[in-house]
């Protein structure tokens, strides 16, 4: 029996409408929940019959075998006609004046429900956990495979519900449901810095060669000189080397015949000049300067030269 005209009939409520979006009317409320708005004679025959509240209802779009559920705000629509939030008719693939079949169904309370954002923004939010129970007290229901939207700081979030319990559908109606996160869709894991393969003769090579040996410190490898131009009466030792082949020590005495010869070089500009140079010993290995220029006679040594203590006049205080 047919109530009205309309299709009513049996004891559950079940209607073919219209649907077109919230901003047909003037409730912008509804885009930030899941309530529909649906005409007064639903609300008539919804009372005749004995439903469990809150009341909810089951929407489907056979044209795309697309199944959602809802609840409802007002029943204030003209009749043969629902309003719906914009992102279930998009969730349903519902365009303007697309028919819509509803139902009214009474669906068990969720204990847990599984989230996964579509972009990683929505983990940015200084308190996600809170903007999205704010945001789920507008909701009536939720069925698994729907996308809700998230508004926030004048953004829309889009979620993906990809499981709940104990039902594909599942009321939220002061209930205490578990929620739980899953990765972002665009969420990528940071790549791990690949380490370079190691071959086994890597290190036998470095083991193989020995490392370089720092040359040890000899000190007073020199060769000693006189002021007064005597040859020294002592040669100091040629300097041997105490380690092995391995230990190799500089060439102190190349480097100290070196020096020799870039004195007495030295030495013999200086003594062209017509100066004086202490331990002036290069004009022994030429003896053509030597016949030239006569080599000066070293001072000798006097004991009055020596220093005496207490050698000076003494004097009286007294005068």
């Amino acid at each position: 029996m047919f109530f009205d005209g309309y299709g009513y009939h049996g004891t559950s409520f079940e209607q073919i409408y219209r649907c077109y979006p919230a901003s047909f009317i003037e409730k912008p409320q509804i885009e930030s929940g899941d309530k529909i708005i649906m005409p007064p004679s639903a609300l008539d025959r919804l009372a005749s019959l004995h439903i469990d509240y809150p009341m909810l209802f089951e929407l489907r779009n056979d044209a795309a075998e697309r199944v959602s559920h809802c609840g409802v705000l007002e029943f204030i629509a003209e009749e043969g006609m629902i309003y719906m939030p914009y992102w279930m008719m998009e969730n349903m693939l519902l365009q303007e004046g697309d028919i819509v079949k509803v139902k009214n169904v009474t669906l068990p309370k969720g204990t847990y429900v599984k989230l996964q954002p579509h972009t990683k923004d929505f983990l940015d939010i200084s308190n996600p956990k809170a903007i999205l129970e704010t945001t789920l007290r507008n909701f009536s229901c939720l069925t698994t495979g729907d996308s809700i939207m998230v508004a926030y700081n004048n953004k829309k979030y889009y979620i993906d519900i990809i499981e709940t319990k104990p039902d594909n559908a599942i009321s939220i109606i002061e209930t205490d449901c578990e929620v739980d996160f899953a990765p972002p869709l665009d969420y990528k894991e940071p790549e791990k810095p690949i380490a370079p393969h190691s071959t086994g003769k890597a290190p036998a090579a470095a083991e193989d060669t020995p490392a370089e040996t720092e040359p040890k410190f000899n000190p007073f490898s020199g060769t000693g000189r006189r002021l007064d131009g005597k040859p020294l009466k002592y040669q100091p030792p040629p300097v041997s080397s105490s380690s092995g082949s391995k230990d190799k020590k500089p060439d102190v005495p190349n480097v100290n015949s070196q020096s020799s010869t870039t004195s007495s070089s030295q030495s013999n500009a200086r003594q062209s000049q017509g100066k004086l140079v202490f331990g002036s010993n290069a004009n022994r290995s030429k003896e053509t300067e030597k016949a030239k220029e006569p080599k000066p006679e070293p001072p000798k040594e006097n004991e009055e030269s020596k220093f005496q203590a207490f050698t000076g006049k003494k004097y009286s205080l007294r005068g």
